[in-house]
C-alpha cells in the first residue's frame, strides 16, 4: 500500500511539472525559445521510458522497470528509422523486443537486490533476441551478420533445446529434511506416542 502512495506521489508531481512547462509555454511562447521543445517524436517515446525507470527506482515499484525498457528500446527503434527512413527495418528490428525485456528484468532484480538472479534471467533474454535478431537480420534485408550461413543458427539452437531437455530433470525437486523420529510421531487426538 505505502508503495501506491509513494508512485502515485511521483506520478503525479511529475505530470504537475511538465503539464505546467507546456501550459506556460502556450501562453508565453518566448518560454519555449528558452526552453527548447522541439526534440524528435521519438525521443518523445524514450522520455516515457525514462519516466518509467525514474518511477521503479524513486517510488519503490521496481516491476516498472520491464515496461520502461521495452518503451525506451522501442522508442530507440523508432528515433534510428526515422532518422534513417529505413521503416523496412521493422521486419527484423521487433527481435530485439525480447532483449529489452530481458534489460528490463536486470534492473528490477537490481531494484529488489537480487543481481545474480537478474543477471542469470537477463542475458538468456538478450541473447535469445540478440540470436533471433541476426537471423531475421540476415534474410530480411537487416545487416547480414551470418551472410548465407544462418541457418547454423537455427541447428545450434535446435540441438541446445534438445540438450537442455534431455539433461533438466523432470519432476519437481524433493528434498527430505531431518524426517521425523518415531517419538515424535503425534496420534489423531494429539498425544504423543
Amino acid at each position: 500500500m505505502e508503495t501506491q502512495r509513494r508512485t502515485n506521489l511521483v506520478v503525479g508531481l511529475l505530470l504537475v511539472i511538465f503539464g505546467g512547462l507546456f501550459l506556460a509555454a502556450q501562453f508565453y511562447p518566448q518560454l519555449a525559445d528558452i526552453v527548447t521543445l522541439q526534440f524528435d517524436w521519438p525521443l518523445y517515446v524514450v522520455g516515457v521510458g525514462l519516466l518509467f525507470f525514474v518511477l521503479a527506482a524513486l517510488a519503490g515499484a521496481p516491476g516498472l522497470a520491464v515496461p520502461g525498457s521495452i518503451i525506451i528500446g522501442i522508442g530507440g527503434i523508432l528515433y534510428y528509422q526515422n532518422l534513417t527512413g529505413d521503416f523496412e527495418s521493422w521486419a527484423y528490428a521487433w527481435t530485439l523486443i525480447p532483449g529489452f525485456v530481458g534489460i528490463g528484468v536486470f534492473f528490477t532484480s537490481l531494484f529488489e537486490g537480487s543481481f545474480l538472479e537478474g543477471l542469470r534471467e537477463a542475458s538468456r533474454l538478450v541473447i535469445f533476441s540478440l540470436v533471433m535478431f541476426a537471423i531475421f537480420g540476415s534474410f530480411l534485408g537487416g545487416p547480414a551478420i551470418l551472410g548465407d550461413y544462418w541457418p547454423v543458427l537455427l541447428v545450434l539452437a535446435g540441438i541446445w533445446m534438445v540438450v537442455r531437455g534431455i539433461a533438466r530433470p523432470r519432476g519437481p525437486r524433493v528434498e527430505v529434511v531431518n524426517p521425523p523420529d518415531e517419538a515424535d510421531v503425534v496420534d489423531v487426538e494429539g498425544e504423543m506416542s
